[in-house]
């Protein structure tokens, strides 16, 4: 797959040496000047030397996006400077991954590519990406989080060695940094590390020096400039270390369970309903300062891996599907009941990819539905072939429901407004419940319910 990293310090290089290994293809965007402390352990130094090297793995500075083609063309990984990552529009990932770690979104957005990724805390999964990988030592490191997002900033350095602050090397003053000292070098507490700004930096702790910013890079007064090891291992200075290690094994396992889902599931949304009980007009009514339809293809917008669809009546409808990116589906006959739009969905989406694996049904009035609650539809779906998979709460089943291909002649058999529930019944110890929150399940069929 082809993946753009977002960041090119020592944790997304961590991440990008796992991908790389497991066969994908790799650009990394970083900013003209980086300030990346464990340089040797980082493709970013890439853009001042021209090529870097970690472990058994090599990345190349590329200026240009032929450059960067040539690159990649002849398996290695491409760096370039471009802070804002313009090179999304030409190189056209199937992965985004955050790396950029500023403890905040910058900008990412769910829809930026068919599947992204946030690294650290700032992300949440199902608003700005679809998962977040947990960066926090202890526990928890090295997770995939398919809903919320990982541990907030403490402001307190990981634990190494059993130190944490004092382990840090911090810029003095204002101006460029003069090491003093190299990278793998053995530093005692006092000891001037580092001039910034003509202000020396002295060692709090005793160890070997684990990472130093590049001579003449300007900082700023308490940038982290430089790293100090107390279990002094000269190799932990040219290996990816064991956190990077743990967070790009959480980025390859959520990139391999998206590359076996992707384009093999559909997406339909049910809109053609014909809201009587409502008095008319339903779906374009607001919720949450947005008509409901519109929320709905939001939704949908957020799995571009997956073919979507919605099956509507309505032209206005139709038309804004298409911006949206999904394929509207016309049903002139809502009164024949929800199973009649299941039906037009599914002839649909098999008619573009009859070897589908599944298709999920999605009804258009449920408004506050959670993308993280789909997606983690689509990931049960993934490892459970054969299921119905539902959004639910305890043992009570709601929508959307993912139906298996094996149910695929059932479903076209149904009729009237029963939608699925008769063949759930038939095969109640096929079904597994996502559990969703109470919201997220509430669909609008009066217009108290909006209030």
């Amino acid at each position: 797959m082809k993946i753009l990293i977002k960041g090119a310090g020592d944790l997304a290089t961590g991440i990008a040496v796992r991908l790389y290994r497991a066969g994908h293809r790799i650009l990394m965007t970083e900013l003209p000047e980086p300030l990346t402390v464990r340089r040797t352990v980082a493709f970013s130094r890439a853009v001042y030397e021209g090529y870097a090297k970690v472990e058994d793995t090599e990345a190349f500075f590329a200026r240009t996006e032929e450059e960067a083609g040539a690159i990649l063309n002849r398996g290695d990984i491409a760096v370039t400077a471009d802070p804002k990552a313009a090179c999304r529009e030409w190189f056209v990932p199937d992965v985004i991954v955050d790396a950029v770690l500023a403890k905040k979104n910058l900008g990412t957005e769910i829809t930026d590519a068919p599947f992204v990724i946030g690294v650290g805390p700032g992300f949440t999964a199902g608003k700005d990406c679809n998962c977040v990988a947990e960066t926090k030592r202890g526990h928890f490191l090295g997770r995939v989080i398919w809903e919320g997002g990982a541990i907030p900033n403490t402001g307190v350095p990981g634990d190494v060695g059993g130190y944490t602050t004092e382990r840090l090397l911090r810029a003095s003053a204002d101006g460029v940094i003069e090491p003093k000292v190299k990278i793998g070098d053995v530093v005692v507490k006092g000891q001037v590390a580092a001039v910034t700004g003509g202000e020396p930096v002295y060692a709090r702790m005793s160890g070997i020096v684990r990472g130093m910013l590049q001579e003449g890079a300007r900082v700023v007064k308490g940038l982290k400039i430089g790293d100090i090891d107390a279990r002094a291992e000269i190799s932990h200075c040219r290996t990816v270390s064991d956190k990077a290690s743990a967070v790009g094994g959480a980025v390859l396992e959520a990139v391999s369970a998206f590359e076996k889902a992707a384009g093999r599931y559909a997406y339909v949304t049910l809109a053609a309903g014909l809201g009587s009980r409502f008095g008319g007009g339903k779906l374009e009514a607001l919720a949450g300062g947005v008509p409901i339809y519109e929320r709905a293809l939001r939704r949908m917008q957020a799995f571009g891996a997956f073919p979507s669809y919605m099956v509507t009546g309505s032209e206005e409808m139709a038309e804004t599907a298409l911006k949206y990116g999904a394929a509207p589906v016309i049903n002139t006959e809502p009164e024949r009941g929800i199973a009649h739009s299941m039906r037009l969905g599914l002839e649909r989406a098999l008619e573009h990819n009859p070897d589908l694996k599944g298709v999920l049904f999605s009804v258009c009035d449920q408004p506050w539905l959670s993308p993280s609650t789909v997606q983690r539809i689509f990931n049960t779906a993934q490892l459970h072939p054969g299921s119905i998979v539902c959004a639910g709460l305890g043992e009570k089943r709601g929508n959307p429901v993912l139906w298996d291909r094996r149910y695929f002649p059932e479903l076209m058999t149904l009729t009237g407004d029963a939608g699925g529930r008769q063949i759930m019944d038939r095969h109640g110890s096929r079904i597994r419940i996502v559990q969703a929150r109470e919201e997220e399940l509430k669909d609008i069929d009066v217009k108290k319910d909006l209030l």
